[in-house]
């Protein structure tokens, strides 16, 4: 295994994790069965992005999240008006 990945949260560096027992592992309790269910229904096609989506998931980012949920309340507001 290589160095592992790391990122930027609230101006900290963090590991971000890179296999699939480091990803279940920082995951809360609670994502641990939907995570195992994804992992095992990607194809191989798939499977770098489903690996991505959780890593992501795995390093929780407030100020992310904040901007995800703006966009989709922005998102909704759209289809209501159209």
């Amino acid at each position: 295994m290589g160095e592992p990945l790391k990122t930027f949260v609230g101006g900290t560096e963090v590991d971000v994790p890179n296999s699939i027992p480091d990803i279940r592992a920082a995951l809360p309790d609670e994502r641990r069965e939907e995570f195992e269910r994804a992992i095992n229904e990607a194809g191989l096609h798939e499977i770098q992005a489903v690996m991505r989506h959780w890593m992501l998931e795995a390093v929780p980012d407030p100020e992310a999240e904040r901007i995800l949920d703006r966009l989709a309340q922005d998102e909704a507001e759209r289809r209501n008006v159209s």
